[in-house]
């Protein structure tokens, strides 16, 4: 495998005392230390996964780590994210990981980019790096950075992560490997997307896929070993078991196949059906806006708001006043809820309170209406003092 950064820099004295043990090792070496400092990784989150990855690029002396996020520190935060401490509680994330990351190594150049990765902006802030690493946890940011990287022809080190087990690879079909699309043509329906944030994780398998997909990046940056390119492996924590799989090049494929169609990046969020930011482009005329919602309330309007959520996901955060009534338990409990008064639906963003609209109107309900982008968008959008969903 050959390095994607054919470029080195000198080593200092002080170069050779850090890195020793990694001088000592024949696929690394003065030549593989010299890429690493000249390497730019770009690292897209700083949550449960990209700690892991900053911390170890910054220990094996990647010169220059860039990291996206636009999120501040919480309590809930910190059992998986090993970047951050208690007392960087309230604090911006990107501001705590620079402390952290400057301590490790000062001669760190680390790049700041406090913003949310979106279609206008992802071109011009991954344009400069060697290897982007995918430390997120949705669906709309995953294509983006997939498809922002087969146009800029940079490597994808994936990850993710749910409950006990854990995913990584390599996606680079300028290397001659697949895309996430090849893997993962469509997105799933909204209500069916698994989230941390309703099913929990344990914190530590962060750890082991953040350290695979930091080795990953290495690897790219050295142009040793064989990497995950057209591999998907699968960590189960439970079971102790690593299992691998094939992902095959799609000759079809829309971003990287023979004929793409897809030459510019597109609204993620429409493309995964989620009511996500802030515009109402997928809005239908049972749905209603976060800010809407506001409105309503603050006009003291008469009308219901239902929260279907599960009981754990409501016990994160919820819109005060709103009634619980989880979607499993709708079709049993469905008349508790008045058929003279305007019923407002919301879960997490939008998807399983749609599904519950319909079935209501199935049942002779006539005034639904249906919030986009759900209790996540109202966190985003109106108010940010609550636990992100």
């Amino acid at each position: 495998m050959n390095s994607i950064v054919p470029n080195r820099k000198p080593l200092t004295p002080a170069d050779r005392q850090r890195y020793a043990k990694h001088l000592l090792l024949p696929e690394v070496g003065v030549a593989g230390q010299e890429r690493l400092k000249a390497a730019k990784v770009l690292v897209i989150g700083a949550g449960g996964l990209g700690s892991p990855v900053a911390l170890y690029l910054t220990a094996a002396g990647v010169g220059t780590l860039g990291l996206v996020d636009f999120d501040i520190v919480d309590v809930s935060n910190l059992q998986r994210q090993i970047l951050h401490f208690t007392t960087d509680t309230g604090q911006p994330k990107l501001q705590s990981a620079a402390t952290k990351l400057k301590a490790l190594n000062p001669n760190l150049t680390f790049i700041p980019h406090a913003t949310r990765l979106t279609s206008a902006n992802a071109l011009d802030i991954l344009r400069d790096y060697d290897v982007v690493v995918d430390g997120t946890d949705n669906f709309p940011t995953r294509y983006l950075i997939n498809d922002t990287c087969v146009l800029l022809r940079k490597p994808n080190v994936y990850g993710s992560i749910f409950r006990f087990e854990g995913f990584a690879s390599v996606f680079a079909p300028h290397l001659g490997g697949p895309c996430y699309r090849c893997w993962y043509p469509e997105p799933p329906p909204p209500d069916k997307v698994p989230n941390c944030a309703a099913a929990g994780v344990l914190g530590a398998i962060c750890g082991t896929i953040g350290s695979i997909q930091a080795t990953e990046a290495l690897k790219l940056i050295l142009g040793q070993g064989q990497s995950l390119l057209g591999r998907l492996l699968r960590y189960d924590a439970l079971a102790m078991t690593f299992r691998q799989l094939q992902i095959p090049k799609d000759p079809q494929c829309p971003a990287c196949g023979a004929n793409p169609t897809l030459t510019k990046l597109i609204d993620y969020s429409a493309f995964c059906g989620i009511g996500q930011g802030t515009t109402t482009m997928n809005a239908t005329p049972d749905d209603i806006s976060v800010e809407t919602l506001k409105q309503m309330r603050e006009a003291r309007q008469d009308f219901v708001l239902v929260d279907v959520r599960n009981p754990d996901e409501v016990a994160v955060c919820e819109i005060a006043g709103s009634v619980k009534l989880p979607l499993p338990e709708l079709p049993q409990r469905f008349q508790e809820l008045p058929k003279d008064k305007l019923i407002v639906l919301h879960c997490k963003m939008g998807g399983r309170s749609a599904r519950a609209l319909q079935f209501l109107r199935g049942q002779g309900y006539a005034n639904l209406k249906n919030v986009a982008g759900g209790i996540a968008a109202w966190v985003e959008r109106i108010d940010p003092s609550l636990t992100p969903p």
